[in-house]
């Protein structure tokens, strides 16, 4: 009977899940394609060695069929529903909860997909019958646990390729290093250095898998760039090649780096430390800034912000250095705070904590410096924290799926200084003001959204020096839009944006995604560059923009640039500039 009751159950599911999946293009009620490829994002804990649940209650599975299923997870649902199956952007799926629905039941729900965005993993052609059959049973096992990452584990993997005392006393290159963009070839981990003045490439330097970030110490003398895989590569642009000097693993997934920048009245901390922060272990490291020695480990676990619900994996999105003091402001994402590290003394390590709204994850300094814009992401929100008093200045309600990067910064005509944001699941570009100064009653409120060409941007950017403000979409599923970005005239922000092909202007010949990705200024501010991102095993390329114009002004196409991604200008990253 029980059996039957469950079967019945399954197929009305299967009912309304074949209902919505009749709709046109499978559409998710309220989630946009671009939201499901950015959530459904793979793990490097795929492949990481994990032990196999003995839950009596769980369906029969192999071992071959557990760690098959152990890596599909990892690979396409750990991003919404956490390492540990908790629940994160998406449902909890322990097996409290799964073995309650059945077999049958969690066959239909991954297969079909739901409107509140789980995919629909088999009618899309994702997943073949048994595959989803195999997911349905090992979400009712006991999640298996990825390893521990400490000290011990760190040191093993810490390398001085070359220590500080052998290292260059002076700049040995006649590189303008200030104007070096590191350009992120993903699938290959590697960054390409390239040098901004004549556009060629001065070395491509070997780092973790599909690098997230590049951050530039204070006194712009090195790189730090951290792959998804949590290794931490440092590189001297002083040297005759700028390379490798030091290298490190944190954890075992991570995406945010960064190195104190402070000097100030209790002391010069420029290039003194570095801080990475982990998705698994959740955790942030501080490291010595010469050589990457790891010095103190900090647990992210704890409550989250309004519920009080402990939070067994909350993992660190960004990370800043303060410019007003000795800290480094740490994002935890699912708790929802931001975590103030006072690093003058790691011996008696103090930590403020500011709770606003969970799912913190990208976010920029306004124009001052003082106030750092996060985006929480799956709350709607824009979270302020006021890094000279150490206190949470605003939450801004914006639109879906904040995802600014590090934002854009600008003087509306009316509002005075702003900082924007673009959004996943929607083609809103939300302005905020903030300067609680002279315009108070604009200050940490939405003044104004422009409409952008649609959802699945990822980047935004402007420059003092600049009267434009440009927006990528590169998740958007419409080619056209995908392959373009828009430009936006700040003095006249009413006559809606320009459309710039950035794809067609590549020259590509293959047929490529060609997703055009994060703009970028040179140092000057008179150049735009763009990433035009394209599969492994297709061809992709560098376009750069005269901001003046809105013109082509070169491209750059080397058979080394693969899947390039994220860039990042040393000058504009070393001084917050955006």
């Amino acid at each position: 009977m029980k059996n039957l009751k469950l079967k019945a159950a399954a197929a009305a599911v299967l009912g309304l899940a074949m209902a919505a999946a009749g709709a046109q293009d499978h559409k998710r009620e309220g989630v946009t394609p671009a939201e499901l490829n950015y959530q459904a994002g793979s793990s490097p804990l795929a492949k990481e060695d994990m032990h196999q649940s003995a839950n009596p209650k769980a369906p029969p599975m192999s071992k071959v069929e557990f760690d098959r299923a152990r890596q599909i997870y990892f690979e396409r649902c750990a991003g919404c529903h956490g390492v540990l199956r908790k629940g994160a952007t998406g449902k909890p799926l322990t097996p409290d909860i799964t073995q309650a629905k059945g077999t049958d039941y969690l066959k239909v729900f991954i297969a079909y997909g739901s409107p509140a965005g789980m995919p629909n993993w088999q009618t899309s052609g994702e997943m073949d019958e048994k595959t989803v059959d195999l997911m349905a049973r090992y979400v009712q096992h006991d999640p298996p646990v990825p390893p521990e990452f400490g000290m011990a584990q760190m040191k093993a993997t810490w390398k001085v390729v070359v220590p500080p005392a052998q290292r260059p006393t002076k700049k040995m290159n006649s590189y303008n290093i200030d104007n070096i963009f590191s350009t992120t070839l993903r699938d290959t981990g590697e960054v390409a250095l390239i040098d901004g003045d004549t556009k060629q490439i001065i070395n491509i330097v070997k780092t973790g898998y599909a690098v997230h970030i590049t951050r530039t110490s204070g006194s712009g003398r090195y790189l730090f760039v951290i792959g998804r895989d949590a290794k931490i590569n440092m590189i001297d642009l002083w040297m005759p090649k700028p390379d490798n000097v030091a290298e490190v693993r944190i954890g075992l997934e991570a995406r945010s780096v960064d190195t104190s920048k402070y000097k100030g009245k209790e002391g010069d901390f420029s290039d003194k430390l570095a801080i990475a922060g982990a998705y698994w272990p959740p955790q942030y490291v501080i490291m010595n800034g010469d050589t990457l020695e790891p010095l103190k480990i900090v647990a992210t676990r704890g409550m989250v912000v309004g519920t009080q619900e402990y939070h067994p994996e909350p993992r660190v999105a960004s990370i800043v250095a303060s410019h007003f003091k000795p800290e480094f402001l740490v994002n935890v994402k699912e708790t929802g705070k931001t975590m103030l590290v006072d690093y003058s003394n790691l011996d008696a390590l103090k930590t403020t904590e500011i709770g606003s709204a969970p799912f913190l994850h990208d976010g920029g300094w306004d124009s001052t410096q003082r106030y750092f814009m996060v985006a929480a992401n799956n709350s709607n929100k824009i979270s302020v924290i006021d890094a000279k008093d150490g206190k949470l200045a605003g939450i801004v309600d914006v639109g879906k799926i904040p995802h600014p990067g590090r934002g854009a910064n600008f003087i509306h005509p009316k509002f005075g200084p702003v900082w924007a944001t673009g959004h996943l699941g929607d083609e809103s570009i939300s302005l905020i003001g903030t300067d609680p100064k002279k315009h108070k009653q604009y200050a940490f409120k939405e003044v104004a959204k422009l409409t952008g060409p649609g959802g699945g941007a990822l980047f935004i950017k402007s420059h003092p020096k600049s009267q434009h403000l440009y927006s990528d979409t590169p998740l958007n599923p419409d080619a056209k839009i995908s392959q373009s970005v828009v430009v936006f005239d700040i003095k006249n922000l009413d006559k809606g944006y320009e459309v710039l092909p950035i794809a067609e202007w590549a020259g590509l010949t293959d047929d490529g995604a060609k997703r055009v990705v994060q703009p970028e200024y040179n140092k000057a501010g008179d150049e735009v560059w763009f990433s035009v991102w394209s599969a492994k095993n297709k061809q992709s390329a560098m376009v750069i923009v005269d901001d003046k114009t809105l013109k082509l002004k070169a491209v750059i196409k080397d058979p080394r640039l693969i899947t390039p991604t994220g860039h990042f200008n040393v000058y504009n990253t070393q001084h917050d500039v955006y």
